[in-house]
């Protein structure tokens, strides 16, 4: 799955176009290194997401097309 409609999905960051730009803009890292909005997303990988001031860290624990709301943060697991 790519990364930005794996942020989407996720609910990690609420829309696609946002989720893109973050990576287009080196916002957005997958295992070190920066992503771009087309990068493969597997279980096991760990992406960092700067918001502003704020880092949040997370390792993939699920890849899925469609989930529901309420099962978005069984996606993945907060790190640090």
């Amino acid at each position: 799955m790519r990364l930005d409609k794996y942020l989407k999905v996720s609910r990690l960051i609420k829309r696609r176009t946002v989720a893109a730009e973050a990576c287009d803009a080196g916002r957005v890292s997958v295992n070190g290194t920066p992503a771009k909005a087309g990068k493969d997303i597997k279980p096991g990988d760990i992406i960092e997401i700067g918001f502003g001031d704020k880092q949040v860290k997370v390792r993939v624990k699920l890849v899925a097309e469609t989930v529901k709301k309420e099962d978005a943060d069984g996606m993945y697991e907060m790190m640090e």
